[in-house]
């Protein structure tokens, strides 16, 4: 069965067809018109550019499940240093592309994910140690900075905007630890949704060669520009089967702007309202022309989408005159265009297009969380809950438009856990009482009706449960 995979670890960059000059209009872009042409080799652009390339080393540190054999002659005389019951260390290899002359690197989050240990090797073979500046794992991206007194070789960041289907690529990078590798091919196609399991889904696909280990590694287009970092392949096996993806340069400048600012997380506009992709029914029920928006399902009252007029119903078509063609190339185009900007939204409702601008801005506490954590012995002891609001709900990876009290911990071993409780369980009703805060639950946990009837939302779907 066909899967998405994300590479694991491991890099190399670029080449040249046309002398580095000014970028190339579409128009005048060409296919090869002879033998000599045909002939052209990538070679000028690997040597320009392969410099800014590196290998990504991440080591941590495991502790092993302990061992109900140890002490046993028997089995330590089989298992020797294999036994089980100490720590020991994990390996993996990725690629980074160093984009600042004072080293820093941008790479994979899920590349350093975890590690207690990170280092990145240069394209002579030469390794520095590198502390993390700023990450995000709904993005997969990790800015990485290593000390040194050169001036390093780096890849300008391009405009992955200007990128069409066609083009040729680089890809660049260390698959499965053969060392540094080129390989070429074509955009396959633009804004890819659904490819990882993260909440970012806008994605370059290309055909040229991706395997695990280019992991972080570079899309390098023609100019010599980095277009992407390599993230993704679709595989039944493993390998690269002519199907990559790589996150646009565009959305890896905003999140470098970030690190360079100092911000300790990325923050992703705040829109207070939800989102369905366009089908060819609605299209058909609105008298769309195409079948692509991002059609709106719900707004939060008193958020940014309502305050801008926007409405259900209402299909948003483009953003600042480039067009959206789901609800994640939406949400892409908002967090590109940077928060603190206004935004332009094309938007089409029964036959009609207007322009709306939209502020952008980050998800507000519009009530205090108030975390608590409920005690005794009713079957909520050892949660932590609060009370939700779109800047808690950013965090806790859930829908901006979701109200009420979230489980944001349950402890090990505690009641709530042995019956099944779990973080982001919306707590709805105990009992048929509704539960509006976290106090409203502390106080019905203290207690003791003889049984507990609880409705809990997770996921979208109630579950309603009694307990004695």
């Amino acid at each position: 069965m066909p899967r998405f995979d994300r590479l694991k670890p491991i890099a190399v960059i670029a080449a040249l067809l046309t002398p580095l000059a000014a970028p190339a209009l579409a128009q005048d872009k060409a296919v090869p018109q002879s033998q000599l042409e045909m002939q052209l080799s990538f070679s000028p652009l690997v040597k320009q550019t392969r410099g800014a390339v590196v290998n990504v080393y991440a080591e941590r540190l495991v502790q092993r499940r302990p061992n109900l054999f140890a002490g046993d002659p028997f089995f330590e005389q089989f298992f020797g240093q294999r036994m089980p019951n100490r720590t020991e260390k994990q390996s993996s290899l990725g690629s980074g592309v160093i984009v600042e002359a004072d080293g820093v690197v941008v790479t994979n989050n899920h590349v350093i994910d975890g590690a207690d240990d990170i280092k990145v090797a240069l394209a002579d073979g030469r390794e520095f140690p590198v502390k993390v500046v700023l990450k995000d794992d709904r993005l997969d991206l990790a800015v990485l900075k290593f000390e040194t007194t050169e001036v390093m070789p780096t890849l300008p960041i391009g405009d992955s905007d200007a990128t069409e289907v066609g083009d040729l690529v680089l890809a660049i990078g260390n698959p499965f630890g053969v060392g540094q590798t080129v390989t070429s091919g074509i955009v396959s196609a633009l804004a890819r949704n659904q490819v990882t399991e993260g909440d970012f889904g806008f994605f370059i696909q290309t055909d040229a060669a991706i395997n695990p280990g280019n992991s972080g590694g570079a899309l390098v287009d023609m100019k010599g520009e980095l277009i992407g970092i390599n993230t993704a392949i679709f595989s039944k096996g493993g390998g690269s089967n002519g199907v990559g993806f790589a996150i646009p340069a565009n959305l890896v400048r905003v999140f470098l702007d970030a690190a360079d600012r100092g911000d300790t997380s990325f923050e992703r506009p705040y829109i207070g309202a939800s989102f369905e992709p366009v089908t060819s029914d609605v299209a058909e029920a609105l008298g769309l022309e195409t079948v692509r928006g991002a059609l709106v399902v719900s707004t939060v009252e008193g958020g940014p989408a309502e305050k801008a007029g926007l409405k259900p119903g209402q299909v948003i078509t483009a953003v600042n005159g480039i067009e959206v063609e789901h609800p994640d190339a939406l949400g892409y185009r908002l967090t590109t265009a940077g928060l603190g900007k206004a935004a332009e939204l094309t938007v089409q409702q029964d036959g009609r297009e207007e322009t709306i601008p939209l502020t952008l801005a980050a998800a507000p506490e519009t009530r205090p969380r108030d975390i608590q954590l409920i005690e005794g012995r009713s079957p909520f002891a050892g949660i932590r809950a609060g009370n939700l609001s779109p800047r808690l709900a950013y965090e806790l990876k859930m829908a901006s438009e979701v109200t009420g009290v979230v489980v944001t911990e349950v402890l090990r071993g505690s009641p709530a856990a042995r019956l099944g409780f779990a973080p982001r369980d919306i707590i709805v009703a105990i009992n048929g009482e509704e539960i509006g805060s976290v106090d409203d639950l502390r106080k019905i946990a203290e207690s003791d009706p003889g049984f507990w009837r609880v409705e809990v939302e997770r996921g979208g779907q109630r579950i309603r449960q009694i307990f004695r």
